[in-house]
């Protein structure tokens, strides 16, 4: 693949990829080691000694490691809700192709996300009180996202028989830390895809 220079960007008019921040990747090396390790198996210092930096510098960029886990999975939250009510509003009137716009974000999204998912099943009751409230209502907003498009496309179905289905579509389509590398990605988005309509509306 060729590569796309600078100077080649502003004389197309591509923009440059943003360069991340070294907070940024101080929160993927964390949020990496705490899905494989678990929330108390990891030390700030271990966090650092993979960041090459030292335990107490990471205290410039993080206040300790519950700040690193609500870093983590508060954006994300929130990067979900804004980005199904997005592809909702592109469907307003037809919930079948809404439902498939669903679909494909959700699985690219589990697709390049298996450590933070991991993260939320196991890791997110260490969150203190209020962002765990934060980050539960930004979830409970986007199943119902789900939820309008399912009873506006199943309308024997009430929203609690919704949002079951919802929950039921997510279990599968986030199922992507338990892949392995047998089938290639373009391939594992088609099945993810394919099968969680199938689950929610029978095709």
């Amino acid at each position: 693949m060729p590569v796309t220079t600078l100077d080649q960007q502003q004389r197309t008019g591509a923009p440059a990829p943003r360069r991340r921040s070294r907070r940024e990747e101080i929160l993927e090396i964390a949020v990496g080691l705490f899905a494989a390790r678990g929330y108390h198996g990891v030390s700030m210092d271990d966090i650092g000694s993979a960041a090459g930096v030292t335990g107490p510098a990471l205290y410039h960029h993080f206040a300790g490691k519950e700040a690193m886990l609500a870093a983590a999975l508060i954006p994300v939250s929130e990067g979900l809700l804004h980005g199904g009510r997005e592809r909702v509003a592109r469907h307003p009137d037809d919930a079948h192709a809404a439902l498939t716009d669903l679909i494909s974000f959700h699985v690219e999204f589990a697709l390049e996300n298996p450590a933070v998912i991991a993260l939320h099943l196991h890791e997110l009751d260490r969150l203190p009180q209020e962002p765990r409230r934060q980050i539960r209502r930004l979830q409970r907003l986007y199943v119902e996202e789900w939820v309008g498009v399912l009873t506006a496309l199943r309308p024997g179905i009430d929203a609690a028989e919704a949002r079951v289905l919802a929950h039921a579509a997510f279990g599968l389509m986030n199922s992507t830390p338990f892949l392995g590398g047998e089938v290639d990605r373009d391939r594992c988005a088609t099945l993810l895809c394919e099968a969680t309509a199938i689950a929610l509306v029978g095709q």
